[in-house]
């Protein structure tokens, strides 16, 4: 008998729906997101665990509507900013997530945001498809190399590592700002920096990849960016908030930031129009962690993690 009846309260890949069902009693709801709240509750009770997007809002009113039976709440994401966890932990219920599991899939993705800023993909993808290219020129879309240029990394955590990994191959050297410093033995030679202002000034491209808190809120705001050297590159693969987009978007008008990579926006997908008009803009559509390898493996984690709860196991992925 399976061991944990969930509500799947969204459209998950097929493959990870197949996983869902063979491992624990589901019942799958995708077009949840656009039901009203009763109808959703409706569903739920009697169930034990709901699984949702990071695109729905988990807070204390919707905690507060959820049936007596519905012990876990399950996000299909690493991202916990959309969940209320002290009104979850006051409901004493279990959150889960997927950590651990996007690395290689997100890494890989800001290097993709950091070649297509340096590179100006945008303007080069436009000129093929507008069936304007006229052929090479010496003076055709000039870019900068990325060999031998400062990566700085905003958050060297588990992600924030696979990038430097990943950067060290193209001949980049890595400086990084945490609240505290890494072990040797983690940080591999990438220099801490402390001071938030420091650290912008000895870069030549940023890597964003902290979590979203009420402290990195807006870090990237006019003054840090001035603190930034003169046609830095920035990217963006955590959260579309830490970045002020007014200070950003006036930064690439300007030139002050040669180009950005984003892969997140605040609002998304209503993110600010006027990214749409910069050719120094690369954008990606919050793609960072779509591969068919890292989807899985997030539907894994959290199969494992409901059936952990239910054998009366405390699973590393639960956060409250």
């Amino acid at each position: 008998m399976k061991s944990c009846s969930v509500l799947v309260a969204c459209k998950l890949p097929d493959e990870v729906e197949q996983d869902i069902a063979a491992h624990l009693d589901a019942d799958f709801m995708a077009d949840a997101r656009s039901r009203p709240l009763p109808e959703l509750v409706a569903r739920l009770d009697g169930r034990d665990a709901l699984i949702l997007l990071a695109m729905t809002p988990v807070d204390a009113d919707f905690i507060a509507a959820l049936p007596a039976s519905v012990k876990t709440i399950a996000t299909y994401s690493v991202g916990l900013d959309h969940i209320d966890l002290a009104a979850a932990r006051a409901r004493g219920l279990a959150v889960l997530h997927t950590p651990d599991v996007l690395t290689d899939a997100v890494a890989e993705t800001a290097l993709l945001l950091l070649l297509g800023a340096a590179r100006r993909a945008t303007e080069s993808i436009d000129l093929i498809r507008s069936g304007a290219w006229q052929g090479w020129s010496p003076t055709q879309l000039v870019g900068v190399e990325l060999t031998g240029k400062t990566l700085g990394i905003l958050g060297m955590g588990r992600i924030g590592q696979g990038i430097a990994e990943r950067a060290r191959a193209f001949g980049m050297q890595i400086t990084y700002h945490n609240r505290k410093p890494l072990a040797p033995e983690l940080a591999k030679g990438a220099v801490h920096q402390a001071d938030a202002m420091a650290f912008l000034g000895a870069i030549d491209a940023l890597a964003i990849a902290c979590p979203l808190t009420e402290e990195t809120r807006g870090f990237l705001n006019a003054e840090r960016i001035a603190a930034m050297r003169p046609g830095a590159l920035v990217v963006n693969i955590a959260r579309g908030p830490v970045v002020d987009d007014d200070a950003l978007i006036a930064a690439l008008e300007s030139g002050h930031v040669r180009a950005a990579g984003l892969d997140v926006f605040t609002n998304e997908p209503k993110l600010d129009p006027r990214y749409l008009d910069l050719p120094n803009a690369f954008l990606l559509p919050h793609i960072g962690s779509s591969t068919v390898e890292s989807r899985r493996a997030m539907g894994r984690t959290l199969i494992d993690g409901l059936t952990a709860l239910a054998d009366g196991r405390d699973p590393p992925n639960r956060v409250a």
